[in-house]
Formats: C-alpha cells, structure tokens, sequence
C-alpha cells in the first residue's frame, strides 16, 4: 500500500491547487515544510477539489492556513471544499471562522 502524501501544485496567478489526504498521518510533516509552500500572494485562491480525505488535523492545517495568510495581509479563497470539510466545519461549531474563505 503506498503511503498518502499531501501535495501543493501551484497554478498561475495565485492559484493554487491542494491534493490528497489531509489527516493526522500526512498534515504534521506538510506543514512543517509550509516554509516551502506558503504563498506570497495578497490574494490565494486553494482548490481542494483533489483532497481525497479530511480528518480534524486536515481542518485545523487550512484553520492555520487560513489565519497565517491573513496576518500577512492576504485573502484566501477556497473552492470545490469537500462536503466531509464542511461537515467538520460544523460539527466543530467553527464554520463561521470559514465563511469568508469559500466561494
């Protein structure tokens, strides 16, 4: 069985794709090399459409995500979120700190 990764494809013009398992057995090491990853963009659009998998650990990483990027000035967008996200999201009773990253 091949072991899931996380993998940050950059796309154009602040656009960024997200693809794989975002969980407690792939998030630590990713964001630990958010470093190399991190957009400088004022403006970041993330597609999750190729996530295949969101545990709690995947939702608190882009809860983090999200945080950083607006303590450095930017708006994150994100698109195609996964209804299991979403579900977390509400089940956590944290939707709203969500609200205005999707479209």
């Amino acid at each position: 069985m091949s072991k899931r990764k996380i993998e940050w494809r950059v796309q154009e013009n602040g656009h960024y794709c997200l693809s794989g398992a975002l969980e407690r057995d792939t998030v630590p090491a990713f964001w630990q090399q958010r470093q190399q990853w991190m957009p400088a963009d004022s403006a970041v659009t993330l597609d999750l459409a190729a996530v295949t998998r969101v545990d709690s650990a995947g939702m608190v990483m882009l809860l983090h995500l999200c945080q950083q990027l607006r303590q450095q000035g930017a708006e994150l967008h994100l698109l195609d979120v996964p209804e299991q996200l979403n579900t977390l999201l509400r089940l956590s009773h944290v939707e709203s700190m969500f609200s205005a990253c999707k479209t």
